[in-house]
């Protein structure tokens, strides 16, 4: 009888802890908030030329800068590690914000992606400089644009156009390096799919609520 005891709790607690804590680690956790009602853009167009807005979005933004050949690579982790991943959620976009006059590069890397992914929920919107440094300076992070008003970081923003990341005694991250294949497919996942369990409670939630109200 002890033998098995010592058994037990040798080998089979441990997989039930971790089994534990590898699957609750997204649905028992809500994803602060780091800037709560950012503005929406302007009236910037995108390469197709319709305008796009925050609201009503999960959004994945980045800021390209001027460099965005050079950096090509970034959108190529980031479409790998989680836009392929999740592109058919029909709330989702990823919209970079580029600078007027870098069209023809931004055109590149979506002609570049589209053979490997579909590209319709990528979005490249371009701003005046001074714009993105407005846009930018009232997001109140931390990290800063380069001097081509562009970073490797790519940010969360949820429906209601709050920017989301982890704010805790422990740790504090508020943007996700794409230059870093490991980082994309770690932390940003991780925090990805809270976002994602977060709606799909509350569109659970809903569904449920109204369903009393029918039956009442």
């Amino acid at each position: 009888m002890k033998k098995n005891i010592v058994l037990f709790s040798l080998f089979v607690l441990p997989i039930v802890a971790y089994l534990f804590f590898a699957s609750g680690v997204n649905s028992f956790t809500k994803l602060p908030t780091i800037t709560p009602k950012i503005a929406d853009f302007g009236n910037w167009k995108s390469l197709n030329g319709k305008r796009v807005s925050l609201d009503k979005k999960i959004t994945v933004l980045g800021f390209s800068g001027t460099d965005i050949l050079k950096n090509r690579g970034n959108y190529f982790n980031l479409n790998e590690k989680i836009y392929k991943r999740y592109n058919g959620f029909e709330d989702l976009q990823f919209v970079v914000l580029c600078p007027l006059g870098t069209e023809v590069e931004a055109q590149k890397v979506v002609d570049a992606l589209a053979p490997f992914t579909d590209v319709k929920g990528w979005n490249f919107v371009f701003a005046s400089p001074e714009e993105i440094k407005t846009f930018y300076a009232q997001l109140h992070l931390k990290g800063k644009l380069d001097n081509g008003l562009g970073t490797p970081n790519v940010y969360i923003v949820d429906k209601e156009r709050n920017l989301r990341g982890r704010k805790d005694k422990n740790e504090y991250k508020e943007g996700y390096d794409t230059f870093h294949p490991s980082e994309l497919s770690n932390e940003m996942l991780d925090d990805f799919k809270i976002i994602l369990y977060e709606y799909r409670a509350a569109l659970k939630k809903n569904h449920n609520a109204t369903k009393e109200t029918f039956k009442s």
